[in-house]
């Protein structure tokens, strides 16, 4: 327990408060992820808490690799049975698991940006639409930011609020851009880089025994930079620990940086209702 000594109090009480919903919120350069990294340490170490029962998110690879090495240094190989990642290698995992349920081949594609821009092109000129207005760029945000917001293609078309707002931008034809769009994708066998987390939100929400399953298996989630989640990374989350209530939130309420991306501040200051 060495490492315990070079934590000061608030840090220690980060630590070793492991039951129920903690929120760690400080500064930058503070420590947070230590806090976090010991944490699990600290659940593998003294509570005797399998890796395969612990869930770490973490928004880049850089901070899931350096909390994996930091966790090694103190418990060993272990840590190597964490699952811990970004959530989109973290959900892509456990869609590849479950791809069936939702119709997808368990060795789907995953389209980076560029392949997602290509397929948009392709289907703005299918569409005999101007290129200039439609660009693929910002086709491809509207496309993201309701994916981000779980927004379906179906729900897309029918509200006339994104309509009217398609149509004052003279993009009226984008919610079928949209439409043909993921169409496409299903039947390529692909997801986009924001399926990850809204296929993911999809299975939890029609498949109950599979989010079941993996309620069970996660006694505990940790989410580092908190204040980055989006709509659809706060449900996941939310919905994995809505039994065991084991979640630890670590994040900086001054330090947002992916608004647009669609983070929301609101679920760090509202995370104690």
């Amino acid at each position: 327990m060495e490492y315990l000594k070079s934590l000061n109090e608030p840090q220690h009480e980060g630590v070793i408060n492991t039951e129920g919903p903690t929120i760690i919120i400080a500064g930058a350069g503070s420590g947070k992820t230590r806090v976090l990294t010991y944490r699990i340490a600290y659940l593998m170490d003294n509570k005797q808490v399998d890796p395969f029962n612990i869930l770490a998110l973490t928004f880049t690879n850089k901070a899931a690799r350096e909390m994996r090495d930091r966790i090694e240094s103190v418990v060993g190989n272990e840590a190597r049975n964490l699952w811990m990642g970004t959530f989109h290698s973290v959900f892509a995992r456990i869609l590849r698991s479950e791809a069936d349920r939702l119709g997808y081949p368990s060795n789907f594609t995953i389209y980076d940006t560029d392949d997602s821009k290509s397929l948009i092109k392709t289907i703005v000129k299918e569409l005999n639409l101007d290129d200039k207005i439609y660009k693929a760029n910002v086709v491809y945000n509207r496309i993201s930011g309701a994916k981000n917001r779980l927004v379906s293609w179906k729900t897309y078309l029918s509200n006339p609020v994104f309509r009217a707002d398609d149509e004052s931008n003279m993009r009226p034809e984008l919610g079928k851009i949209y439409k043909i769009y993921c169409e496409r994708c299903f039947k390529a066998g692909a997801m986009d880089f924001d399926d990850l987390l809204f296929q993911t939100n999809v299975l939890f929400k029609e498949h109950l025994d599979v989010l079941n399953k993996y309620q069970q298996r996660f006694h505990y989630v940790m989410v580092d930079e908190f204040q980055d989640t989006n709509v659809s990374q706060y449900l996941i989350t939310k919905k994995l620990s809505a039994v065991r209530q084991n979640i630890c939130v670590v994040g900086d309420d001054a330090q947002s940086i992916y608004a647009f991306r669609g983070a929301d501040i609101q679920h760090i200051l509202n995370f104690e209702k």
